[in-house]
């Protein structure tokens, strides 16, 4: 039996009735194609041990599908209207919780409720932790980083994003996408792309196309051991000026001293774009062994 999907007609009428419309300054852009929402569903293959977060839950309709499958659903709007629409809508629903607040608390910090909630999930539920989400544009890079970097990362992601965020993902060596996000995700992560998505696809329709990924833990990764939020804060001084060179960049990271003393191991006259993604963990341990180094000196 195919389930039912909140339509464009009943989001538009669920807002009427709360004398509202959808805020461009949140980015709020509601999935109405019934098909990829079950597909976006399906992609993350939930079952009764699950615990899903979902970030920007709007008005419930993706909601639905997760609570239908999941062991707990984990909602997080920011929106005090919207946050009214899914506390009626779940009222009574056992596997539902709300936060009401936005899920950063900085662009580089989770906040404080959602960092507690993933805290205390017990190692079984670490285990069988995921996110399933049709995220806010203008978060939904910081937020993927800061999940992928806490003590409690998801051990799967089915997301639609803007689908220039996600060609970041994916992003080569030497092309105008790649950059820390193309690093840090390559190095850790297994990327796919299961659909895009036009902007009729969504009420009020964006200017732009979206992609739904799926993202899990790589089997081999590339940077296995070590501290990814280490790696993360070395690509991002190395790609901090494009156009200048790895030298003058992490110069300013790292300082003088550091930097000449990986110059003479690594060509650093070239630019952070041109290092592929095993490049950039191998400069990542050549960092950290000199620093461990100063350190017992």
């Amino acid at each position: 039996m195919t389930e039912h999907v909140q339509t464009k007609t009943e989001i538009k009428a669920v807002l009427t009735r709360f004398q509202a419309r959808p805020r461009k300054r949140l980015g709020q852009h509601f999935l109405i194609d019934g098909n990829l929402m079950r597909r976006l569903a399906a992609a993350a293959e939930l079952g009764n041990d699950d615990t899903v977060l979902e970030v920007g839950a709007g008005t419930g309709g993706l909601t639905d599908l997760l609570a239908a499958r999941a062991k707990r659903v984990v909602a997080v709007e920011i929106d005090p209207v919207l946050q009214a629409i899914l506390r009626e809508r779940f009222a009574g629903k056992a596997n539902f919780e709300l936060i009401a607040s936005d899920a950063l608390a900085s662009r580089n910090r989770l906040a404080d409720e959602l960092l507690g909630i993933l805290n205390d999930l017990s190692p079984v539920d670490r285990s069988h932790f995921k996110l399933v989400a049709n995220l806010p544009y203008s978060i939904a890079a910081p937020l993927l980083v800061n999940l992928l970097l806490c003590d409690t990362p998801p051990v799967l992601c089915c997301f639609t994003v803007q689908k220039e965020v996600a060609d970041r993902f994916a992003a080569s060596p030497r092309t105008k996408n790649y950059g820390p996000l193309s690093v840090l995700f390559q190095a850790l992560c297994e990327i796919q792309a299961f659909a895009i998505l036009p902007p009729s696809a969504f009420w009020p329709e964006p200017k732009v196309a979206s992609t739904m990924l799926r993202i899990t833990p790589a089997t081999e990764p590339v940077y296995a051991g070590g501290s990814p939020a280490r790696l993360m804060r070395l690509v991002r001084g190395g790609f901090a000026s494009r156009r200048k060179t790895l030298r003058f960049n992490l110069r300013k990271h790292l300082g003088r001293e550091a930097t000449a003393e990986l110059d003479r191991h690594v060509d650093l006259a070239r630019r952070a774009e041109e290092l592929c993604v095993a490049e950039w963990v191998a400069l990542e341990v050549l960092v950290a062994g000199a620093a461990n180094r100063r350190q017992e000196t």
